[in-house]
């Protein structure tokens, strides 16, 4: 089983911007697609982004226009560029993998540990 990395969350006041990483611990990543999810207190985890084999990019309602997930496959690391940020925004994120594309019914069958991300005043 993978082994997901994620780090770069912390507190941050609304309007401001985090960056997320997520470090995969396989030869390549060229044939995986990889999501981000998050999970707020008391609430159940949700989708936020996912980016395909070949770069195709999908966001949650609730991020587009602020949130943009890239790749850099040679160092096998996923981004999450967080801009003009929410307190609902707040919750812990996590990685994951699957296979190829990111589709509405992919299994995610490893996960990282999960960065928390603080959006307060």
């Amino acid at each position: 089983q993978l082994q997901l990395v994620e780090s770069g969350g912390g507190l941050v006041q609304p309007g401001g911007s985090l960056r997320l990483s997520c470090v995969v611990s396989a030869e390549t990543i060229d044939y995986y697609a990889i999501g981000w999810f998050r999970q707020a207190p008391g609430k159940e985890r949700e989708g936020v982004s996912c980016i395909s084999m070949d770069g195709t990019a999908n966001y949650a309602e609730t991020v587009k226009g602020r949130f943009t997930i890239s790749r850099d496959n040679a160092k096998r690391t996923v981004y999450l560029q967080m801009d003009s940020l929410r307190p609902e925004d707040t919750g812990v994120y996590y990685c994951a993998t699957t296979w190829r594309a990111c589709l509405k019914d992919s299994v995610f069958p490893s996960w990282g540990q999960g960065t928390q991300v603080t959006v307060s005043s």
